[in-house]
């Protein structure tokens, strides 16, 4: 058994802790919502009251957070975990940022003697909760050295990708170019769907059926028949992660002309109002249509 420190209690996050904790390990968690920590304890692990308090009782603490900034204030913040990780521990950041910021932050872990793992994450929350989730990774091999069976305890498949931080975040990027695409598209072929008369539950029979599939119109477009735009994923999550592909590629002058029209249709979802509902609701952009109502 091994204390494992997890923050970030959230819908990846507590699959992720619940999966380590399966695995037998003493899993010390942190979350900013308070009590998110004590109701996961109640069934097994240690509630820390801080990120310092999870790095003062782990060798190896896993980032859940939201962002690069909300990683900054879990590490470096007043009460953070890198002023109390003992040189050899491993940081695992599991959230979507810039390539370019990931690579710093190994830098700057390394002047403290902490290792790092750029490793964000994908698959869902299900995925999550059941270790079947895929992990893109980079970081020298002393970290993957000391995590050793943590990962594959998280996810099914775990890349590695580079023996220095950078290569996982741009695969990740790539993959979420891809996933806010497929998103965007398959809103825009069910309301145009729905603009046509085409009953909705038929539409959906039909495409997940056929050639014109994804699996984000199979998974999304589930949540758009029952109205429910609960969010897993936020809309607001593809206005960040999509602005991260545009900005990438704008370093290099790089075009990426879906990109940027499904960035600015999750763009304009958010201003509309829909910022905090799942990103499937980038499908009530469109006017003159009538979306399906709960219950139906």
């Amino acid at each position: 058994m091994s204390n494992i420190g997890v923050i970030g209690l959230g819908a990846m996050g507590s699959g992720m802790a619940k999966s380590l904790r399966r695995a037998g390990h003493a899993v010390h968690v942190c979350d900013a919502r308070p009590g998110a920590a004590e109701a996961f304890a109640k069934d097994g692990g240690v509630a820390c009251a801080s990120p310092a308090e999870v790095g003062k009782s782990c060798h190896v603490v896993i980032s859940v957070v939201v962002n690069a900034q909300q990683t900054e204030e879990i590490l470096f913040g007043p009460n953070g975990a890198a002023s109390e990780l003992a040189g050899g521990s491993v940081f695992v950041m599991c959230s979507t940022v810039d390539p370019n910021w990931s690579i710093a932050l190994e830098s700057r872990l390394e002047a403290l003697g902490i290792l790092y793992l750029d490793a964000p994450i994908s698959g869902g929350a299900a995925k999550a909760a059941s270790g079947d989730m895929t992990m893109m990774t980079a970081g020298k091999p002393a970290a993957f050295e000391r995590c050793e069976g943590l990962l594959e305890a998280m996810a099914a498949k775990v890349y590695r990708l580079g023996d220095r931080a950078g290569n996982g975040s741009k695969v990740k990027i790539i993959n979420q170019l891809l996933a806010g695409v497929h998103i965007a598209a398959a809103a825009e072929a069910m309301a145009l769907g729905l603009r046509e008369g085409v009953d909705a539950a038929s539409l959906y029979e039909v495409i997940t059926n056929s050639a014109g599939n994804s699996w984000m119109f199979k998974n999304r477009m589930a949540h758009v028949l029952k109205a429910d735009y609960t969010p897993l994923s936020a809309v607001d999550i593809f206005v960040k992660d999509l602005g991260l592909v545009l900005d990438t590629a704008r370093a290099s002058k790089f075009p990426l002309p879906l990109a940027s029209t499904a960035h600015q249709m999750f763009m304009q979802a958010s201003t509309a109002g829909f910022a905090k509902e799942d990103d499937s609701a980038v499908i009530k952009i469109f006017p003159g249509i009538e979306l399906p109502k709960a219950g139906r």
